[in-house]
């Protein structure tokens, strides 16, 4: 298995270095979904974000691959083995419907749709929310969840939370800057 918190330590300063803001580090047995899946690979999946867009172009998920491979590299050649099993690096954008993993994450998106799921149960017994984000007090979590009204909980007791993909969500996310874009197609038609 994976040491996440040494895994973060690596891969934190690397993403800071290209002015990046680390989102999620998770390690998983399995790989893509689809028929060449193989369900013995694991998956070493780092999110990132530009603090200004909040998204990551193939160009930046480029560079920070070749950064954490070039740092987990050295590392093992020192002597330090970080993944013992054979894995796939994947490098992403956390997405529009991104996950919830940060403080900060409860705070920007509050007022947007969110399905949450808790370690400990609320509300009658209930792991499993969904509604609107009403945001973060200290380490409370609130949510008006469409079945149990409005909501708190510990932020320690989530388990995993994304939002969810809505028109509104579609209408707050900033686009990619894409100027230049008709010059490439017109050098591309020439």
């Amino acid at each position: 298995m994976a040491d996440i918190a040494r895994i973060t330590e690596i891969v934190e300063p690397e993403a800071r270095a290209l002015g990046f803001d680390l989102v999620r580090v998770r390690y998983y047995k399995g790989g893509e979904i689809g028929p060449l899946s193989d369900a013995e690979e694991h998956t070493l999946q780092i999110m990132a974000e530009r603090p200004d867009t909040g998204q990551l172009v193939i160009e930046d998920c480029a560079a920070l691959s070749h950064r954490i491979s070039d740092a987990i590299d050295a590392l093992e050649e020192a002597g330090e083995v970080l993944i013992a099993d054979a894995y796939r690096l994947e490098v992403s954008s956390p997405g529009i419907d991104r996950p919830l993993t940060r403080p900060k994450d409860y705070v920007q998106w509050a007022g947007h749709e969110a399905r949450v799921q808790l370690v400990n149960p609320v509300e009658g017994n209930r792991k499993s929310l969904q509604g609107d984000l009403v945001g973060l007090d200290g380490d409370t979590v609130t949510l008006e969840d469409k079945k149990s009204g409005r909501v708190s909980f510990p932020l320690a007791d989530v388990h995993s939370a994304k939002l969810v993909l809505t028109d509104k969500l579609i209408a707050a996310t900033r686009p990619l800057d894409s100027s230049g874009a008709d010059d490439i197609l017109e050098e591309q038609e020439d």
